[in-house]
């Protein structure tokens, strides 16, 4: 295996998944089939066609009172592009919702822009993809009409406000129709106050005697108007109560003498009714429907698995056919009235005690063999399985979901269940990665001993299950910092996936980029840049689908560190904008860390000199206590940006004056505990910090020897220690160190014009003004290209005296007045002499784009956060730009700042 983790080189894609990492269920987006019995009620369609110049519709009923089937009716006369979504239980959190309701839309025939995203994080949906959506809608030429089918199990309050904002925000461009049960959580006051709603309420729904005696009709059987009122009066009208009815009189030789037997009878029709169904049918019909009432959706191949029998595929289309509460979702799928599986699953535990268990037993290895592992793992949990259920995880080559964020979280709940004793290996690297995924390093590392030690050795573990063995070794050799454990198990990896079929791999891409990650991430730890490099572009290279989101926006943050590293502000800057419109583009979730695309940018300002746009990245940059997790799946931060975050806090500090407080942040940069091998780099970083202390407090022979320790391999440390020795006077050795740096020609400016700083220092010193000059305004060349400021500021006063009035003046050269209100050491810092004049006055408007711009928020968050379209922020920018004389927005930031508008 090489850094691609495959053999041939090519980059594989995977199929299209939702944010939980399934595939998307099409059937989902299909509108119900009517039955051959079912009954137009032109009466609610001539109701429902008010929705025509409503924005919301509202069905809203009991089980069973038809609205499913009646809208389905109704949108199929409808012009214009028609979306229909059956929400579902995995609909409670925002990501999976969107990410479905998005699918509707395009199964509708609703043509989204490429660049409208999607969410990859199944626990949230970034605002500016619903800005993106609204906005979308509301330029549409034709509504859209979107059903939301089921919508009583969409519960979530987030995900009604949501739908409440793009359906305010889509104007005339959405017609939105809820079918639900249940109140939904939006402002249904406003809409009845504005006359925009239409509503259909369960009185409505419920059949009148004519309407109940022409689909009595439809099933063959014709009362007189006494008997069907009394029907009426018994069943209160419910659809599902009529249908149910007419389908046990079928089988009555009398059906008129059946009626009135029930109507004397029972306490709860559903009950009465169901069992009355359920007699009605052959032995083996009932038994079908029993031991299929545990399945969710299932194939007739499934339900030949529970009953033993081989006729499935007969019995159902028979049900379906003879509208027995049995539905056909196509593709040879079928599901069971929601409400009647219901009351089966009752009827099966009191006529079959202890049979669930095994129905749910024999579901679980049957959908593991056909590959369906989501269902299978569910089934397993519920049949208390759980030696299978770890196993079919782990050899399913899934356990690195629990750690991509997507389905870490339903993971971690389904597995919470199984007991402490489960046996086997797999129970046991099921427990490992729990534990390392809550940054739990030691009691991971304990449950891959125990793995290790269960009887059987490796001889009788599959290979998917030492690949996993692997992929968890090697996370835990990135928490602890320990490169060489990580690159012995990736090495293993390289031998173990030769054995693997490519399809299986390929099904799992979330596999090799983590895998990839880790590794670069500990290389970069430890100091191997180049490899880490490559390890990194290859995980951030892997398919891009919503499952490998969050370990590519990882792995641009971790490149654009390693670019700050070396030196060079603007490729970090683009790494790590890119992580973060990776993190836009997918809705991902701020990880539970500190996020290194943020400490980057905040690095990069602070080298620029732009304190207040650094102290803003850096606040960006952490998560507050208990916001959901992230591209990391709830881990704990690993050395590299803990140490990272240390660094450009104190950095900051350092710029800001706070000199004690710098020293105290850079606690964290160089753990004395938890790691296998301290980082060079991490080490170079807290010493230049410490010795930038000791020089501005006047000790430069402290700062020469702290710095001196590691000089011949650090040009950073070099270069600083350089600089003390001509503090002390000690130009000769000032001089030797400069020569012995060890720069090479992939350090960039930010470590190159110290160096010539320093160089022009000695010159100045020597009072060779001439040359002192020469190589400072070569420093400000290299500076100029990268914004690089803090250098100048650092360097003291001799900078700004030879940058005065003379000949080597150069009215250029002013970019360098820095834009904060302090320099290195706390002092206020001279404003430019050439301050800018802005052309026209700024609008109360432009101004509060001005001020978003300068929090760094997207047209899209601007738009949202001020109540307008995207294009009228996009006009208000083209007129500040004008007024600011600047053609883009950090530009306009830069030149807010310096005239003291913001």
């Amino acid at each position: 295996m090489t850094d691609t983790l495959g053999d041939d080189g090519r980059e594989r894609s995977a199929p299209g998944v939702d944010p939980a990492g399934d595939p998307f269920l099409h059937t989902r987006f299909v509108v119900p089939a009517r039955p051959a019995t079912f009954l137009r009620r032109r009466r609610l369609v001539g109701h429902l066609n008010q929705a025509l110049s409503t924005s919301l519709t509202l069905v809203d009923g009991p089980a069973g009172a038809g609205k499913t089937l009646l809208v389905a009716d109704w949108a199929t006369t409808l012009r214009g592009p028609v979306a229909w979504l059956t929400a579902e239980g995995t609909d409670r959190t925002p990501g999976v919702f969107w990410a479905y309701v998005l699918q509707a839309l395009r199964f509708g025939g609703t043509g989204l822009p490429p660049g409208i995203g999607g969410p990859a994080d199944a626990g949230r949906v970034d605002h500016t993809l619903l800005v993106r959506l609204a906005e979308h809608l509301s330029e549409r030429d034709r509504p859209v009409t979107l059903v939301l089918d089921e919508f009583e199990r969409v519960r979530s309050g987030e995900i009604a406000d949501q739908v409440q904002f793009v359906l305010q925000h889509a104007g005339p461009g959405l017609r939105l129709v809820l079918v639900t049960r249940t109140e939904p959580l939006l402002p249904l006051h406003r809409y009845r106050a504005a006359g925009d709603i239409t509503e259909i309420r369960g009185a409505e729904l419920a059949f009148a005697d004519d309407e109940a005696a022409a689909l009595l009709a439809a099933h063959g059987l014709h009362l007189a108007a006494p008997g069907v009122r009394a029907l009426v009066e018994r069943t209160q009208g419910w659809a599902a109560g009529l249908r149910l009815c007419a389908l046990a009189a079928q089988q009555s030789p009398d059906p008129e003498a059946y009626l009135k037997e029930f109507e004397a009878g029972q306490s709860t029709v559903a009950d009465f009714l169901l069992a009355e169904v359920l007699k009605s049918r052959p032995a083996e019909t009932q038994d079908l429907l029993l031991r299929s009432s545990v399945l969710t959706r299932f194939r007739p191949e499934l339900v030949n698995a529970l009953t033993g029998r081989d006729d499935a595929e007969t019995l159902l289309g028979e049900l379906h056919r003879d509208n027995a509460f049995v539905a056909h979702l196509g593709h040879s799928c079928y599901r069971l009235h929601p409400l009647f599986a219901e009351i089966l699953r009752a009827h099966l535990r009191v006529r079959f005690p202890g049979l669930e268990g095994e129905l749910h037993r024999r579901a679980a290895h049957w959908l593991s063999r056909s590959g369906s592992l989501a269902e299978a793992l569910e089934h397993g949990a519920a049949a208390g399985d759980w030696e299978f259920t770890a196993r079919a995880l782990v050899d399913g080559l899934a356990i690195g979901q629990l750690f991509t964020g997507l389905r870490s979280d339903g993971l971690a709940r389904l597995f919470s269940g199984m007991p402490p004793g489960t046996p086997g290996r797999c129970a046991h690297l099921v427990r490992a990665a729990l534990a390392l995924s809550r940054g739990d390093v030691d009691g991971g590392l304990a449950r891959l001993r125990r793995a290790e030690e269960e009887p059987g050795g490796e001889e009788r573990e599959s290979v998917p299950a030492r690949l996993s063995h692997v992929l968890l070794r090697v996370l835990a050799a990135r928490m602890t910092g320990a490169p060489a454990a990580a690159e012995r198990a990736v090495r293993t990896a390289r031998e173990l996936r030769r054995s693997v079929p490519d399809e299986q791999l390929d099904g799992h891409p979330e596999f090799t980029a983590l895998l990839l990650t880790n590794l670069g991430a500990v290389r970069l730890w430890a100091g191997h840049a180049e490899e880490a490099r490559t390890a990194l572009t290859a995980a951030a290279g892997c398919p891009g689908t919503a499952a490998t989101a969050p370990l590519r926006q990882e792995c641009l943050g971790y490149l654009a560190w390693a670019d700050l590293l070396d030196g060079w502000l603007n490729r970090a800057e683009r790494q790590a904008r890119a992580a973060l419109a990776e993190a836009e583009r997918f809705s991902l979730a701020p990880p539970p860390h500190a996020s290194t695309a943020w400490l980057v940018l905040a690095a990069v300002a602070t080298d620029r000199s732009e304190l207040d746009v650094a102290q803003a990245h850096l606040d960006r940059s952490t998560v507050r206590r208990g916001a959901p997790a992230g591209a990391c799946g709830g881990r704990a931060p690993d050395p590299v940006t803990t140490a990272a975050q240390a660094v450009v806090r104190a950095r900051l500090l350092l710029a800001r004056g706070h000199l004690r407080a710098a020293l105290v942040a850079l606690d964290a940069a160089v753990p004395a505990t938890g790691v296998t091998v301290p980082s060079p780099w991490a080490e170079d970083c807290a010493a230049l910090v410490t010795a930038a202390v000791h020089l501005a407090e006047g000790r430069p022979g402290t700062a020469a020897k702290a710095l001196e320790a590691a000089a011949e391999r650090s040009p950073a440390r070099a270069v600083a220690a350089a600089r003390a020795r001509l503090e002390l006077g000690e130009h000769e050795e000032a001089s030797r160190l400069l020569d012995a740096a060890p720069l090479r020609a992939h350090h960039g400016p930010a470590l190159t014009v110290r160096a010539t700083l320093v160089r022009a220092r000695a010159a100045d010193l020597r009072g060779d003004t001439a040359a002192a000059r020469r190589l400072l305004a070569r420093a400000l060349l290299d500076a100029r290209r990268e914004r690089l400021r803090r250098p100048f500021l650092e360097a003291g006063p001799w900078v700004r005296r030879l940058l005065g009035p003379g000949p080597g003046h150069d009215p250029s050269w002013d970019w360098l007045s820095p834009r904060t209100d302090a320099d290195a050491h706390g002092r206020p810092a001279e404003p430019s002499p050439y301050p800018a004049v802005v052309v026209e006055r700024l609008s109360g408007r432009e101004r509060d784009v001005l001020e978003r711009l300068a929090q760094m928020m997207s047209t899209e968050e601007i738009a949202a956060d001020l109540y307008v379209s995207v294009n009228t922020v996009k006009t208000h920018l083209k007129s500040v730009y004008r007024k600011l004389s600047v053609n883009r927005r950090g530009d306009a930031v830069r030149r807010a700042r310096e005239l003291r508008l913001l």
